[in-house]
């Protein structure tokens, strides 16, 4: 009589089988390309007649020279760009932004005060709102439309919200508490 081998050793066997044919996949999906996902955008919706999107680009655009030292965000007018700068001098993150009719001079300041959310002055509900300027009577901030929108543009209207993706407003509240430096360079 012929002896059967017991349940377990078959059970052994073909687990450490089926590990052993797991592991040689693996080495080989890990010699051949790696694919890269795109990554997904969310598409903010646009009012008609608004500017396109702002674009995040591929290479991070370098903190202006001209912007300081130390913790603070950076706002450039002539790039529309923002980037929140730590106390190391590097840029921890950069997006560009929709600026409003009345820009702030180039120079300092500090956020002077913060409002989770309000209507801004073309009747769209924004939030992530960081004051930090005025300018011929405009109070101007860094904010984010509640809908993810970007302003259309303000037609006889003077407006000084610098708007943002609800993401990078989000960033910026997280970052800028009152009293952070805001730098703004041409």
């Amino acid at each position: 009589m012929r002896a059967v081998p017991a349940p377990k050793v078959w059970v052994t066997g073909l687990t450490v089988g089926a590990i052993a044919a797991v592991a040689a996949l693996a080495v080989q999906a890990d010699k051949g390309p790696h694919p890269t996902a795109a990554a997904a955008r969310p598409s903010a919706s646009a009012s008609p007649g608004a500017s396109p999107a702002p674009t995040k680009s591929a290479v991070p655009a370098a903190v202006p020279d001209d912007s300081g030292s130390g913790r603070r965000i950076v706002y450039s007018l002539s790039q529309k760009r923002v980037w929140l700068v730590d106390a190391s001098d590097t840029a921890r993150r950069t997006f560009t932004v929709w600026p409003g009719t009345v820009s702030p001079d180039p120079g300092a300041y500090t956020v002077s005060s913060r409002n989770m959310a309000t209507t801004g002055s073309d009747g769209v509900q924004i939030e992530n709102i960081l004051y930090f300027a005025a300018k011929s009577g405009i109070s101007i901030a860094f904010s984010n439309a509640v809908d993810g929108s970007s302003p259309p543009p303000a037609e006889g209207k003077e407006t000084g919200g610098i708007r943002t993706r609800a993401a990078d407003g989000a960033a910026l509240w997280t970052f800028g508490e009152t009293g952070t430096a805001v730098t703004v360079v041409r």
